[in-house]
C-alpha cells in the first residue's frame, strides 16, 4: 500500500511540473476579485490572482465544479465549455483544455465526473505554484474518487461539497491543502 501511495505522490510530483507549464510571465494586477461559489455556504471569498485570465479560468472551473456538485450534466456540459474557452488563452494549457472540452461533450454526468479528476490533475498544479496573490483555495480530497484511489478539486471554501459523488456522498472528503495567496 505504501509503494502505491509513493507512486501516486510521484505522479502528482511529476504532473505539477508539466502540467499546464506555462511560462507564466504575468503581470501582477492587485484588484481584488469576488469569486463566489454557488455551492458553498460560506461568504464568497475574496480572491485576486496574477492576471485576468487565470480569474476567469477559476471563475469557470468553479461553475463546473458545481454543477458536479449539483448532479447537472447539462450545466457542467456549459461550463466545461466556457472553462476550455478559458484555458485556451492560457499557454500551456492545451492538455487541460482538450480535457475540458472532452467534459463538455459528454452528456453522462459519470464521464464527466471522470474527466474532471484528470482536470483537476492538469490545473491544480498551476494553481498551487504561481496563481494566487491574495485569499485561500482550499484543495480538498475525496479518498473513494477515482475507483478508490482518490481524487482532487479546488474550492473557496473549506466545507466539503463532493463534486465526484454530489448528493450520494456529499461531503465524503477532507481538506488535504490550503492555497494562500503570496
Amino acid at each position: 500500500m505504501k509503494s502505491k501511495k509513493y507512486i501516486v505522490l510521484v505522479l502528482l510530483a511529476t504532473s505539477a511540473l508539466f502540467a499546464c507549464n506555462s511560462n507564466n510571465k504575468t503581470i501582477e494586477l492587485h484588484d481584488s476579485t469576488q469569486v463566489a461559489n454557488a455551492g458553498d455556504t460560506t461568504v464568497a471569498t475574496d480572491l485576486a490572482f496574477k492576471n485576468d485570465t487565470l480569474k476567469n479560468i477559476y471563475a469557470s472551473y468553479t461553475n463546473l465544479k458545481d454543477a458536479l456538485v449539483a448532479t447537472k450534466a447539462s450545466e457542467a456540459k456549459l461550463a466545461a465549455n466556457g472553462l476550455a474557452t478559458a484555458l485556451k488563452g492560457f499557454a500551456g494549457c492545451e492538455s487541460a483544455a482538450n480535457i475540458a472540452s472532452k467534459i463538455s461533450a459528454a452528456t453522462d454526468i459519470k464521464v464527466q465526473r471522470a474527466a474532471f479528476n484528470d482536470l483537476n490533475v492538469e490545473l491544480i498544479p498551476v494553481f498551487k505554484h504561481a496563481a494566487l496573490t491574495a485569499g485561500t483555495i482550499y484543495v480538498q480530497h475525496c479518498p473513494m474518487a477515482n475507483n478508490g484511489d482518490g481524487a482532487d478539486w479546488l474550492s473557496s471554501a473549506k466545507k466539503i461539497q463532493n463534486p465526484y459523488y454530489g448528493d450520494e456522498m456529499m461531503e465524503c472528503g477532507r481538506v488535504a491543502e490550503e492555497i494562500k495567496g503570496k
